[in-house]
């Protein structure tokens, strides 16, 4: 059966989960992040990912944010949910709670830890794609997961009727592969894969200049400059993990931010001071009020 390649839209951020003083998800902050986003060129959202600090949810927490993120989405905004697991069982039940709640897509991560042969890699994808009826982009992140999937094994994947594509973040493995739609998993590569004629990105400084990467998709005879000219904002972004960077430039910016969770901590005064100066460059310092 020939499934339609799913318009999740070109620019997707990866979008953090505020956390209030006492370590519980902020809603209200969620929302306005969301709102934020969809104001400043996002075409949708990855819920409850790497960013979103995934990993310290909660299954109630987790479905929870889903469940917000669906019924508070601007007009028009993509929501897909990260459900992946190194249990093949939990992945596939957070993936059909997920998809219960009306998200418009899956992200489902290689099984991370136990580095499963692959074989196993695609017997768990498998079990995912029989979980949901849904559209399904896997993520290949083998410095997070210790294990790589190579181009001919993500085209293996994409035989399964509903995995449609990749967010690619070996950024050595870039390339288009048929059946499958591609998407930058590394904000620095997101001009090269728009070159290459994929689909967009999954990223994170989205948070602090989404503009920027929307004039990348709507002005290519721009897009080698724009490029260019975010290097500072990704250096000042990888002083910390990407949910406490972009956490700290949200809340320089006047938007609520808030706080991660443990094992990730907060930026310190060094890394809030790189992050600031990157800001105050760009005149973004205060802009926008919570």
């Amino acid at each position: 059966m020939l499934v339609c390649m799913p318009e999740f839209g070109t620019v997707l951020t990866a979008a953090v989960t505020p956390f209030d003083a006492n370590g519980a998800v902020d809603e209200v902050a969620f929302v306005r992040i969301l709102e934020h986003l969809a104001a400043t060129g996002s075409d949708g959202a990855v819920v409850c990912g790497t960013t979103g600090e995934a990993s310290t949810l909660s299954d109630e927490e987790h479905l929870a944010v889903i469940e917000l993120a669906v019924n508070e989405r601007p007009d028009g905004f993509t929501i897909i949910a990260g459900t992946g697991s190194n249990d093949t069982h939990h992945a596939c039940t957070l993936t059909s709670k997920a998809s219960a709640l009306g998200v418009d897509g899956i992200l489902s991560v290689t099984p991370y830890y136990n580095r499963p042969p692959r074989r196993g890699i695609i017997r768990h994808f498998e079990e995912v794609a029989k979980s949901t009826e849904l559209p399904i982009l896997v993520y290949n992140i083998p410095v997070r997961t210790g294990t790589d999937m190579p181009n001919d094994l993500l085209a293996e994947l994409g035989q399964i009727e509903n995995i449609v594509g990749v967010k690619q973040s070996n950024d050595d493995n870039l390339a288009m592969i048929d059946g499958l739609q591609l998407y930058a998993g590394n904000d620095d590569v997101f001009a090269k894969v728009l070159d290459l004629g994929g689909s967009g990105g999954i990223l994170t400084a989205t948070h602090v200049v989404g503009e920027e990467f929307k004039r990348m998709v709507n002005e290519p005879e721009n897009r080698a400059a724009i490029h260019e000219s975010l290097q500072p904002v990704y250096d000042a972004l990888a002083v910390a993990p990407a949910a406490s960077a972009n956490k700290a430039a949200l809340n320089l910016m006047g938007l609520p931010g808030g706080h991660v969770r443990l094992p990730y901590v907060d930026c310190d005064e060094s890394e809030t001071a790189t992050i600031r100066a990157m800001l105050e460059d760009r005149g973004l310092v205060g802009v926008a009020t919570s």
